[in-house]
């Protein structure tokens, strides 16, 4: 297969799992995440690379279809390609089959920051002479920005945990998803009626920060946030069948 186009297949394992068998949706998200850290490895722009030139990508937005989840000891094939690759941004795409029937698509908004100055920044290392895919989407719907004046209810109170922290010395981004998954109603987790999942991750968590989760029903499933102090760093809409 052409270095520009990425597939690696996974076993699903129990502790991915939730008590009905089924992957996690933090999980899910994180399998798309390791596909597209070991394309952008192969592909020379890696976090070995970037880390020396202070760099990394982080992950600003990302929506997720769902026709169903994998389950335990399934053997997932995710195919990834880039879409878009310019200064500081890049657009990512994802197909995820288990044999040969499509389970998930999603799309990402991936940004270059500085580790140092916690900001973003071009891109160091040349990607020149990789292709992309402008024209081949993955998803019925692109990623949006959320509208983030939306009414929430404050659900839950949490203090940022040593075991939320990645490398990058802040909270994971699959951490932000459980958070608020955990406060959504175990049923509509649980029995495959989520169609879709979209995030906006708008600024970092750190140890020890304390936050509040919030949510409201809407007319299509829920719409939550993550806030600090009142502002909000992270966005999620939730999309029931």
């Amino acid at each position: 297969m052409e270095k520009s186009v990425f597939e690696k297949a996974w076993e699903i394992n129990f502790t991915q799992c939730y008590s009905n068998g089924r992957i996690r949706f933090s999980d899910l998200s994180n399998i798309l995440q390791l596909t597209a850290g070991d394309h952008a490895t192969l592909a020379g722009f890696g976090f070995t690379e970037m880390a020396k030139h202070n760099q990394t990508w982080v992950l600003s937005r990302i929506r997720i279809e769902i026709n169903r989840l994998p389950k335990w000891m399934d053997i997932v094939q995710v195919k990834t390609w880039v879409q878009e690759l310019e200064g500081a941004r890049s657009t990512r795409n994802f197909e995820l089959t288990v044999n040969g029937q499509l389970y998930a698509t999603a799309t990402s908004y991936w940004a270059v920051i500085n580790t140092v100055k916690r900001s973003s920044e071009t891109l160091a290392i040349s990607a020149a002479e990789f292709t992309t895919y402008p024209d081949r989407r993955a998803t019925q719907r692109p990623f949006s920005k959320l509208d983030i004046s939306q009414s929430v209810k404050n659900m839950d109170q949490y203090i940022v945990k040593l075991s939320d922290l990645d490398i990058v010395n802040h909270a994971n981004n699959v951490k932000y998803l459980d958070w608020c998954m955990d406060r959504l109603p175990i049923e509509l987790v649980l029995t495959n009626q989520i169609k879709s999942l979209e995030m906006n991750y708008l600024r970092e968590l750190r140890h020890n920060d304390a936050v509040e989760i919030n949510g409201e029903s809407t007319n299509t499933g829920y719409f939550m946030t993550v806030t600090k102090r009142q502002r909000i760093h992270f966005a999620l809409e939730v999309e029931t069948r």
